[in-house]
């Protein structure tokens, strides 16, 4: 599930507030939720919100939605071309003939190079998620 990492923090710390006022003070609860209340009131603070924002988005969101493919190519020679222009940059994933690479540089020497990685959609394809 997806959460929204664009929140409102000060509704946040309102509802936190409002769920905390249904527990004793000094229980377990209530220090769980104040400990919560006062890292997010740090974090703005600190003015690293954005930071958090971040941290937030890559801990909820799958791993899948991560995999951007940059370049698409039809042939492998197409997609050498674009290597050797100066254009691909170290990590970039790109997608030839239907197959997901990575750029990655040369063992020895300078220059880049393609490395086999399998995109999303074709693990799917090869691991089916089981039925549930």
């Amino acid at each position: 599930m997806k959460y929204n990492s664009n929140f409102d923090v000060d509704s946040v710390l309102e509802i936190l507030r409002t769920v905390n006022e249904k527990y004793p003070e000094g229980s377990p609860e209530d220090e769980a939720l104040r400990v919560a209340a006062v890292a997010l009131f740090y974090v703005r603070e600190k003015q690293r919100l954005d930071d958090y924002r971040e941290f937030f988005r890559s801990f909820y969101t799958p791993a899948i939605d991560y995999v951007v493919v940059s370049q698409t190519f039809a042939t492998r020679e197409e997609a050498d071309q674009w290597l050797v222009s100066g254009k691909a940059r170290d990590g970039e994933r790109v997608r030839i003939a239907g197959e997901g690479f990575r750029v990655i540089p040369v063992r020895k020497g300078p220059g880049l190079r393609f490395l086999r990685s399998p995109l999303p959609e074709e693990l799917v394809k090869k691991y089916p998620p089981e039925s549930e």
